[in-house]
């Protein structure tokens, strides 16, 4: 659609102020204005570049809880190590964690790989072209799907994520809780019912897009950019800070937590923990609930205070991570072990690794062959500065 076609749009677009549109009329009038902002203002992202079933996949699992900024470099690593679905399948687990190490929500990785043996089992080493066997890959929702089967397989079918309810909701002055799954339901039902079956990859990316740049949450959307703010009741009737309408969050448990880095010559102990719940299967410096006093520190590692010679310790800066539902508050320690001879602290090293069920490692071995998950950065770094 050149200028001249896009002006009379948007004077039709003035008319249709006065009127009384259904929603699925609304929608209907939003389409080009929104495609046609979306081709000029696109950012340039990589995964837009080469939109095939696989770079699809990917850049939209890393894109769920965490901004676009922090993925780039994460999505260009991954596609260098695992160029394709078989490579995926095929990715031992401790590189795949590695590959994903501070990216956090580590199930997202480990669906990914689950699914990409499926893919190869059941299709050939390829993402299904249809949105109902998407569906049925571990991991894949019907956000996913749709993104998938629409930008890479041009089938018209919604991809509703936040932003995508975010922009639906204030151009219908919808004022129901978008939180909840009936809400999202009746809104892929009606972009489904709405899709431009000659666009429907284009579409969908405009409404995100839109939502990520310029229809942004807490009540401070861009309306003077937005390329829909004549047919947006939000927008006409002033309430765009109050929709969409979203129920208040639980407020967060807080976890007191104490965290030992424990180091011998130019080693550091880490643990792995459980394969179940929070953080599954990932590498930490031992820890334990709870905010520890020096004394209680050591008693906690097995290590006797009259042990002088033994070892030295100081606390570290307290650190903070918030995960959805907690947040850790961190009280730290530095214990280095010595002793009289490097065999007397390696017999220590030793016992220490048999009560935490931990192993010593390099700095080296700690920045490449292990994954350390984000909660614990910042005394990833104290270790990696102490050896």
């Amino acid at each position: 659609m050149d200028e001249r076609h896009l002006n009379r749009l948007y004077e039709d677009m003035e008319i249709l102020e006065g009127e009384t549109l259904t929603p699925e009329e609304r929608i209907r009038a939003a389409t080009d204005p929104l495609t046609v902002w979306y081709r000029k203002n696109a950012r340039a992202l990589p995964w837009r570049e080469s939109p095939t079933p696989y770079h699809v996949w990917i850049s939209e699992i890393m894109l769920q809880q965490t901004r676009v900024a922090a993925v780039l470099g994460y999505y260009r690593r991954f596609l260098e190590a695992l160029p394709d679905i078989p490579a995926l399948a095929a990715v031992e687990e401790e590189q795949l964690m590695k590959l994903w190490e501070g990216l956090g929500y580590y199930s997202r990785a480990r669906n990914l790989k689950k699914a990409a043996a499926e893919a190869v089992e059941r299709y050939g080493g390829r993402l299904p072209d249809s949105y109902e066997e998407l569906l049925t890959l571990p991991g894949i929702g019907s956000y996913t799907a749709g993104a998938i089967a629409s930008i890479a397989y041009g089938i018209a079918v919604p991809a509703v994520d936040g932003n995508v309810l975010r922009v639906t909701a204030r151009l219908l002055a919808d004022p129901e809780d978008i939180g909840k799954p009936a809400v999202k339901k009746k809104m892929e039902r009606l972009l489904g019912q709405t899709m431009p079956a000659d666009k429907p990859g284009e579409f969908n990316q405009a409404l995100m897009e839109l939502g990520a740049v310029v229809c942004v949450p807490n009540g401070r959307p861009h309306c003077q950019e937005c390329p829909i703010k004549g047919i947006c009741l939000a927008c006409r009737r002033g309430k765009t800070d109050r929709i969409p309408v979203k129920a208040p969050k639980k407020k967060r448990k807080i976890c007191p937590m104490t965290v030992f880095v424990v180091t011998c010559g130019n080693r550091f102990l880490i643990t792995r923990r459980q394969e179940q719940g929070l953080l599954a299967g990932l590498y930490e410096f031992p820890n334990t609930e709870g905010t520890l006093s020096g004394e209680e520190a050591l008693s906690y590692l097995g290590i006797r205070k009259e042990e002088k010679n033994a070892f030295s310790m100081e606390p570290l800066p307290p650190a903070k991570h918030i995960f959805t539902h907690v947040e850790w508050h961190m009280t730290g320690y530095h214990i280095a072990l010595s002793g009289s001879d490097s065999m007397e602290a390696e017999r220590r090293a030793g016992r220490l690794e048999k009560r935490t069920g931990g192993r010593f490692v390099t700095g080296r071995e700690g920045a490449e062959m292990y994954a350390v998950p984000g909660a614990f950065q910042a005394y990833m770094q104290v270790a990696q500065s102490l050896v």
